[in-house]
């Protein structure tokens, strides 16, 4: 497979940054790359020009990171609470996604876009999460996260391995119980006989 030398115009994850320049195969830079203007060809005739380019988008990358950094910096002391329908075990009757975390930053002041929040399932129960939002490719701000139930409440939730456990423990329980039960008998029976006869 032929590979073929672009300079990335955007960043693209597992491949590199603004400004950098990479070998992809030349199938991802023909149907992905160039089309979608994320990358332009890197060649021999274009090298002044390229590094030209390279360089505008080098400062623009630094500026957005120095941006992201002092963004981090405003909204270290951020957390989120959020008031949801749940059952009696923190079981919520929906859920918390990121469309709605980007909602609650907006509401504070932050205009983030929703992709930029690494939340990969949705929070379906009751608790208290961290969720990294990424605010450049190499800066990421971890935001407490309290999922409530509707008035403030957060349920007690039940441990449900422990609950097996002694439900089992239980169950194994009652039939030794009823096992011994019998035999104490007999034993108590067998003893009072032999006095009875004594007395006799």
């Amino acid at each position: 497979m032929a590979n073929t030398t672009v300079l990335l115009r955007e960043d693209i994850d597992n491949l590199g940054g603004r400004g950098e320049i990479v070998k992809v195969k030349a199938g991802y830079a023909r149907n992905f790359l160039l089309p979608q203007g994320f990358a332009t060809l890197a060649t021999k005739g274009n090298v002044k020009q390229i590094d030209q380019e390279r360089e505008a988008l080098l400062k623009r990358a630094a500026v957005e990171k120095a941006t992201a950094d002092a963004q981090r910096d405003q909204m270290a002391s951020i957390s989120l609470t959020f008031e949801r329908k749940s059952g009696d075990h923190g079981q919520l009757f929906g859920s918390v996604t990121s469309m709605d975390i980007a909602e609650a930053l907006q509401a504070k002041g932050y205009e983030i876009d929703r992709r930029r929040i690494a939340l990969k399932d949705a929070i379906k129960e009751t608790g208290e999460y961290t969720v990294n939002v990424k605010l450049h490719r190499e800066v990421t701000l971890a935001v407490p996260v309290t999922v409530t139930a509707e008035g403030g409440e957060m349920p007690v939730k039940e441990d449900k391995k422990k609950a097996k456990a002694e439900e089992v423990k239980a169950e194994e329980a009652a039939p030794v119980a009823e096992e011994v039960a019998p035999a104490v008998e007999e034993t108590v029976a067998e003893t009072e006989e032999p006095a009875a006869e004594e007395e006799a």
